[in-house]
């Protein structure tokens, strides 16, 4: 589940802050990058904070079936 969470947040993120500087400034593409970045960094070290948070808040990383 969190790794799913953290997919989702990256994401929205992405798109929103392209949304933003397509309408309000291109200077929100320095977000997009900084997201991106992140991703970059977890993919090569294994460690993100956005998973250590929803840990800390008790968010399991088990998929559970609704059906």
């Amino acid at each position: 589940m969190r790794n799913r969470i953290v997919r989702g947040v990256a994401g929205s993120f992405i798109l929103i802050s392209l949304v933003l500087a397509i309408y309000v400034s291109q200077n929100w593409l320095w977000f997009t990058a900084f997201v991106g970045a992140n991703l970059f960094q977890s993919s090569l070290t294994k460690w993100c904070l956005l998973e250590d948070i929803l840990k800390k808040f008790g968010v399991s990383n088990e998929e559970k079936n609704c059906c």
